[in-house]
């Protein structure tokens, strides 16, 4: 059971830290997909 908590609290910070490191690189799907000819809202 201690083993399956562990791997949980792995995938949370998995996430977390994925989202915030691709964030501020630019790989955001809103930044890759748009052109410059598309206005988004900020």
């Amino acid at each position: 059971m201690k083993t399956m908590y562990i791997a949980f609290a792995a995938i949370a910070v998995i996430a977390v830290g994925s989202n915030l490191i691709l964030g501020q690189a630019g790989f955001s799907s809103q930044e890759r997909a748009a052109g410059p000819a598309v206005r988004l809202d900020n």
